[in-house]
């Protein structure tokens, strides 16, 4: 089983830096190249450039949690999340929910 995960192309792990604004700062993200070709077409399906879907989502989490730790995480899981389709969001949410209900 592992070798279908250690015999892949190690192009799709390898960093790639993008630089973009968010927020009217420039800053560059560093993530593994399968995320960024998963960016790309999540991207697309919202009819933007990925630096402006990646603007806005900035954007978006700024207003609703009033920052970030760490935005290429959160862009990663992002891309899970997009895999996994819309169930695992909601899901997620419902978690998140609950969580909170504990506290």
């Amino acid at each position: 089983m592992c070798q279908i995960f250690a015999g892949q192309d190690p192009g799709n792990y390898r960093y790639i830096t993008r630089s973009l604004r968010l927020a009217g700062h420039a800053t560059s993200i560093r993530l593994e190249a399968t995320f960024w070709d998963i960016l790309d077409e999540l991207a697309e399906s919202q009819g933007m450039t990925t630096p402006r879907f990646l603007s806005t989502l900035y954007d978006e989490v700024l207003e609703q949690h009033g920052g970030i730790a760490n935005f290429a995480s959160l862009l990663r899981v992002s891309c899970v999340n997009y895999l996994k389709g819309p169930a695992a969001v909601v899901h997620d949410s419902r978690r998140e929910l609950v969580a909170g209900a504990a506290e």
